[in-house]
Order: structure tokens, then sequence, then C-alpha cells
């Protein structure tokens, strides 16, 4: 059994209107690349696999949790991300159009190297979920293919960052982006439950779930950690603090006793601050 993710040729995406605009992108460097790997890849499954499904490139690397070992091979949450339908170019070309837009929005605001880990991680939690639900019994083991739970991770987390974000729906109904995501996410939910794809609408799933945390939990981890960052400094400065309370009182005490009147610890706090000027 073939599961696909759903393929973005229901949406054309464009720029217009008020707000920020999605028009014709600046393309990124790792979005080139991704690109250019689903691309090369998918001619490499057309040329040695031709239509046959599975084929060769599927049976070693999509998702398949047919069995605990299979289950168990973690470098299918990566590779199966880059692998496409070859019964026909629109699965393909739908990821491939929706990475083309919305991947340099991310890419642009976050830098390559960040945006990469983000992509490779929705693209993964789509697999890892569906994997999940395989083994509870709730869907029947298949073969899991493709970009979309990436892709959809990130439109998922540039509608909350840019909601305001104009898209055309067939090129025609403009829709704020924020809208679409929330279409997306009810479509795959019920799909789920009762569609013909309920594996890829399982990733499709994880992946907007894993963007939008990401995106809402982000600014929560930073401000912890500036948070923590804050009070080690403080405590830095208050130990700082009380260490030069007592060298000023040792050297109190040399100028009144002699330096044969302190103890062996007076000394080494001596010694240890003589090293700290020396720094």
């Amino acid at each position: 059994m073939g599961i696909y993710d759903r393929d973005y040729t229901r949406e054309d995406l464009g720029g217009g209107g008020p707000g920020m605009r999605l028009a014709m992108p600046s393309i990124t460097p790792v979005v080139k690349w991704l690109l250019i790997s689903n691309v090369v890849i998918f001619v490499i499954a057309l040329i040695f696999g031709g239509r046959n499904r599975p084929n060769a490139l599927e049976t070693a690397f999509a998702v398949y949790p047919d069995g605990l070992g299979k289950s168990l091979q973690v470098w299918r949450l990566i590779s199966y991300q880059f692998l496409h339908s070859t019964s026909g170019f629109g699965h393909i070309f739908g990821n491939m159009l929706g990475l083309f837009f919305f991947g340099p929005v991310l890419e642009g605001t976050w830098g390559s190297r960040r945006f990469l880990k983000f992509y490779l991680a929705c693209g993964a939690a789509g697999g890892f979920l569906y994997t999940l639900l395989v083994w509870v019994g709730f869907l029947p083991p298949g073969f899991l293919i493709g970009a979309s739970g990436a892709v959809l991770g990130i439109l998922a987390a540039a509608a909350i960052l840019f909601p305001r974000m104009r898209v055309y729906v067939f090129g025609i109904f403009p829709l704020q982006l924020y809208v679409l995501a929330i279409i997306l996410a009810v479509w795959s939910l019920v799909d789920l439950f009762g569609g013909s794809n309920r594996g890829g609408e399982a990733a499709h799933l994880a992946g907007m779930a894993a963007g939008a945390l990401y995106v809402l939990w982000r600014p929560w981890v930073h401000g912890a950690r500036l948070t923590a960052r804050k009070g080690n400094w403080a405590k830095k400065m208050e130990n700082q603090r009380q260490f030069q309370a007592e060298v000023d009182r040792i050297l109190a005490k040399v100028h009144a006793s002699g330096i044969r009147s302190l103890t062996r610890q007076e000394k080494k706090v001596l010694k240890e601050a003589t090293q700290r000027e020396q720094q």
C-alpha cells in the first residue's frame, strides 16, 4: 500500500493586497539545494524504478514501520522526505512549489543552518507520528514518502510569524496565510479519520504541529535562558562582591597584625586574589 503526501496543485501561491506580500521569492541557499536534491532523486527513481510501486529507493529509504527492525531504522525519518511518487508529477511539483514560495521566507528570517534543522525536524515529526499510529493499530503499515510534512511545517510557522501574508487559492481567491493554514489543518484532520491518505494526513498534521510548536515555544525557551543567564550573572557578581569583602578583611588583618597572623585558608584567599588580578 502506498501512502503519499497531499500535493499542492490545489493552491497557486501569489502575493498582493495589504500587509506582507508573498511574491516571487529570491531563492535562498538551503531551499535551492533542497529543490535540486528532491528533483535529482525523483529523476533517479524514474530511471531505475519507473512507475513501479514501491521502487527500490522507497523500499530502502521510505518510512515503512512494518516490523520492529524497519521501525528502528531512524534514518528513514530523514530520507523519506526526499522521495516522491513516480506515478505522476503532481506530488513532487506541489511540494517543491510550496518549498519554493514559503522556504525563503523562513530561511531569510532565521538563517540557513537553523532553517535546515527546522525543515528536517518537521518532516521527521511526520514520519515519527505515522510510525507511532501504525504501532498502536490506528493505521496499517505502508510506504510513507514525500516532503509535505516538512513543507506544511514551514507553512504553519510562516502563518504564525506572518499571519497577514496573502496567498491565492487556485490563483484567484486571496486568503491570509493563517486562514490557509487552518483550512489545511482541518482538512488533514478530517481525512485522517476517513480519507484515503490517512498516513499522509498524519504526517501533515505532525509537520504542522512541529512547525507551530517551534515558533510558539522558542520565545519562551529564549526567555527562560535569558532569565537563567541573568540569574547566573547576578549570582556571579554577588560571589565576587563577597570574595572582595573577604580580601579586604584579610588585608586589614595583615595591616593590623602582620602576615604571620593569617590562617592557611586566609593565605589561600590572598593567593587566589593575586591570580585573579594577574588574569
